[in-house]
């Protein structure tokens, strides 16, 4: 279990250890750690993340370090766990597919090897069994790919791997995606990156597998977006608004948002002021269910999220839904986060008023 989620459940036993009318501290939160992915602790817990345990999920964390020691971001960690459950399954197979009679054009038999499956060129066979030194070979082929940040992630893969498939890689893009935050949260940094496309990958992997949903009009589309690399003028998201929807996905099983950037889908509630149309619009973020359950800024899910977020969110954040609280007797005592009255059916967080301060929990 990761400390972000550590963090929410204490929120909840606070709540429901008082009943009525609750003073609640949200707390410290996390702390930005190095980065660095401990493998004894992902040995030592047992986890199964996807299908994979054990020795694939080290691998896993093997092939993130070596990104995080090459200054890489979390966008390339997940490229590289993608590439190699592509290759091996994230297994440090001692052979390739030479094995089904493949050749070189010299007429030799192939040789690949290791989590990459990779070919005498990429170094000896020592060199390639080294999960570690495999990675870093990588990557370090990954970084001069020029604009690979920007390009889908099979791409960026298939150029470094040359596979017979640009496209082959696509499918492990959600899997792999799952993997780097839970490992990120479970056994090393509970950081949160600060690259808007691969957090907006990390989103759209879970868009995908239907574990973050939105309504109509249809407000993903803005992340898909961001995630394709593209500038879509009135569409764009803040950064931050990025990273708290992110951490609400990796805390909850499903998580429904029906607003972001109402300038991007012509929503109009009104000529006064609003954070999701402010500045370009995309400042904000209004949730409308969590784990599959509608949330009303006053119900226990919605006050698990506030307390992830108040240690974590800048100055001059705001939460909505005050008076739904103060009418189910529930009044926080927060740190960062603002309070103002809203709707009863969502829960509204917004970065309008918070200047350019980041999260407290940002790793570039």
């Amino acid at each position: 279990m990761g400390l972000l989620r550590v963090v929410a459940l204490s929120v909840v036993g606070v709540l429901t250890g008082l009943g009525g009318a609750v003073a609640l501290s949200s707390g410290t939160g996390p702390n930005c750690a190095t980065g660095t992915i401990d493998t004894a602790t992902i040995t030592a817990s047992n986890l199964s993340i996807e299908g994979f345990a054990g020795d694939q999920l080290v691998n896993a964390g093997v092939i993130m370090n070596a990104a995080t020691s090459l200054g890489l971001p979390i966008q390339a960690q997940t490229i590289g766990v993608m590439t190699a459950i592509g290759e091996s399954s994230l297994r440090n197979l001692t052979y390739g597919d030479n094995i089904h009679g493949v050749t070189n054009p010299d007429g030799t038999p192939t040789s690949s090897l290791g989590l990459f499956q990779q070919q005498q060129w990429w170094g000896s066979e020592t060199d390639r069994l080294n999960p570690a030194r495999a990675a870093a070979g990588f990557f370090a082929a990954l970084k001069k790919i020029d604009g690979w940040e920007t390009q889908p992630p099979s791409a960026a893969a298939h150029t470094v791997q040359n596979n017979a498939d640009p496209d082959h890689y696509t499918r492990f893009f959600a899997p792999a995606a799952k993997i780097v935050a839970e490992l990120t949260a479970i056994a090393g940094s509970n950081c949160l990156g600060s690259d808007p496309v691969a957090l907006a990958q990390e989103l759209v992997a879970h868009a995908n597998n239907g574990t973050l949903t939105g309504l109509v009009p249809d407000h993903i589309k803005e992340i898909r977006w961001i995630a394709q690399g593209r500038t879509v003028t009135d569409c764009g998201i803040d950064e931050r608004i990025l990273q708290i929807i992110v951490i609400a996905v990796r805390n909850f099983d499903r998580v429904g948002i029906s607003d972001i950037n109402r300038a991007c889908t012509g929503q109009n509630f009104g000529t006064g002021w609003s954070s999701h149309t402010t500045n370009g619009g995309g400042m904000a973020v209004d949730f409308y269910s969590l784990d599959g359950r509608p949330i009303t800024g006053a119900d226990g899910l919605s006050i698990r999220l506030i307390g992830l977020l108040d240690p974590v969110i800048p100055d001059g954040a705001r939460v909505g839904q005050s008076e739904c609280r103060s009418g189910a007797g529930i009044r926080l005592a927060l740190d960062h986060l603002d309070q103002f009255p809203d709707r009863c059916n969502h829960l509204h967080i917004d970065v309008a008023l918070a200047g350019n301060a980041p999260m407290l929990i940002t790793q570039n």
